[in-house]
């Protein structure tokens, strides 16, 4: 009788791990969802992801893709919507950090729980870039102080995940040590080490804190006349990437008036491409299961980057070329979160697999079909976690300039399709905002006008109002 309930329950087991997300393939959704924005055809990207979460309740990697395909659609309304929802998770989850930090870190550290079937709680980067690109939505139509609100929002979300991470890293130090687990990313022969201890990675002070975030809060304080609170924007972007002349020269300038009258201090931010996918890769690691060394093939992420988008470094204003400072890269925040994580995640796949292969070999000796079914079960579900927000510009890159008030031209290089927008410029201070993805370029707000008629390929840049 006993057998039986032991297979029962083993088969019951099973069944709902079929039924859970461990079985989501998130990124063959959004590079389905991906290939329709870099078509241009935002509708049809945004019925995909629609179609691949039709629950009631939408989980938080729902929130930042249809934001940021509406914000590329010219839905600033639609996006900031769809981000207020993110931002309503990412908010329990500070509250929750802030309630009893132990006790948050203790289910996070959970061995018994795989990562890719836990609640998605967001990497730091995204939580930060997320208010970061709320501010753009707001900024796209001229509203400041909205922009300085969301700046100040994640200017408070840095210090509370730099505060939480200390205490993480110390945690799982400890239990390591406890664990007696001491395999290092390094040591995973077959790993990727590489992508991880790339100099753009390691020369990252964290993987959160943005110089892009930055610089544009030094930016919005100094339109609204508060150049007390821009200095340390700019100077803290500095820090983070240091040797940039546009950053140092932020700081020279912000005691001077250097625009005339009939001028505009105009910041020129181009994101292009898409964060990097993560993907799941099995690498054997020799494990002590019950007193004997065991050769297990283990699941580990690894960071896929995207290939939609030509890199550039310039683009053309009035037909004159205009280069651009790279202040922002996705693709090494994912890396560096991914670094500062592996210990963290071996820690947990390798107890989870000593103690199933514990667990399995008992129940074995009570009944091998159990354990069988067991043992299937657990290796399904056993694969690493692929979610991340797909959608999120791999690169943020900006240029700023004085323009006399009234109608300019941006062209993107010919490599791109040299494609073209007329931008209005009327105000002290002013945003431009360009969403590039592939050969398409995305761009909306009362400072984007119709592009001319005798543009070629006219078909080629989407340009909503």
């Amino acid at each position: 009788m006993v057998p039986r309930a032991l297979t029962l329950a083993a088969l019951v087991a099973a069944l709902q791990l079929t039924g859970c997300a461990a079985f989501r393939s998130y990124d063959s959704e959004l590079q389905e969802t991906n290939q329709q924005l870099a078509a241009g055809n935002l509708d049809a990207a945004l019925t995909l992801l629609e179609s691949n979460n039709k629950g009631e309740r939408k989980d938080l990697l729902y929130y930042f893709e249809k934001g940021e395909l509406l914000r590329s659609k010219g839905d600033f309304q639609g996006s900031q919507q769809a981000w207020r929802a993110a931002d309503g998770v990412v908010f329990q989850w500070e509250e929750s950090v802030k309630l009893d930090t132990a006790r948050y870190l203790s289910q996070f550290g959970s061995y018994l729980v795989n990562d890719k079937v836990r609640r998605y709680e967001g990497y730091d980067y995204e939580k930060v870039m997320l208010t970061t690109q709320m501010a753009l939505n707001l900024l796209a139509v001229n509203d400041f102080d909205g922009a300085r609100t969301e700046i100040k929002r994640t200017h408070e979300r840095e210090a509370l995940i730099a505060e939480l991470r200390d205490k993480q890293y110390l945690k799982r130090e400890e239990e390591a040590e406890q664990q007696g687990v001491a395999t290092e990313y390094k040591d995973l022969k077959g790993y990727p080490v590489a992508s991880l201890d790339a100099p753009d990675v390691v020369g990252l002070k964290n993987s959160y804190q943005s110089a892009f975030s930055h610089y544009l809060s030094g930016y919005v304080y100094e339109a609204l006349g508060e150049k007390g609170l821009a200095a340390p924007g700019y100077r803290t972007a500095a820090e983070l990437r240091p040797n940039t002349p546009l950053l140092e020269q932020a700081l020279l300038d912000l005691d001077k008036s250097t625009a005339t009258t009939g001028e505009s201090d105009v910041l020129i931010v181009v994101q292009s491409g898409l964060a990097p996918a993560r993907d799941s890769v099995r690498i054997p690691l020799p494990l002590s299961i019950d007193g004997n060394l065991v050769i297990t093939p283990l699941s580990f992420p690894v960071i896929k980057e995207d290939t939609s988008t030509a890199h550039f470094s310039e683009l053309y204003l009035n037909d004159k070329a205009l280069s651009l400072t790279a202040l922002n890269s996705t693709s090494a925040m994912s890396r560096r979160a991914l670094r500062d994580d592996m210990p963290g995640i071996i820690l947990r796949t390798s107890v989870r697999a000593v103690s199933r292969g514990v667990a399995q070999k008992k129940m074995n000796e009570v009944n091998p079909l159990a354990a069988l079914i067991m043992g299937i079960a657990s290796a399904v579900v056993e694969g690493a976690d692929t979610r991340t927000w797909r959608t999120l510009p791999n690169e943020t890159q900006v240029a700023r300039v004085h323009l006399a008030n009234g109608e300019h031209t941006l062209n993107l290089p010919p490599s791109l399709g040299g494609n073209r927008l007329t931008v209005k410029i009327d105000r002290p201070f002013q945003v431009v905002s360009l969403r590039v993805v592939g050969n398409r370029v995305f761009a909306g707000g009362p400072a984007i006008a119709t592009p001319p008629a005798a543009t070629p390929q006219p078909q080629a840049v989407a340009s909503l109002k």
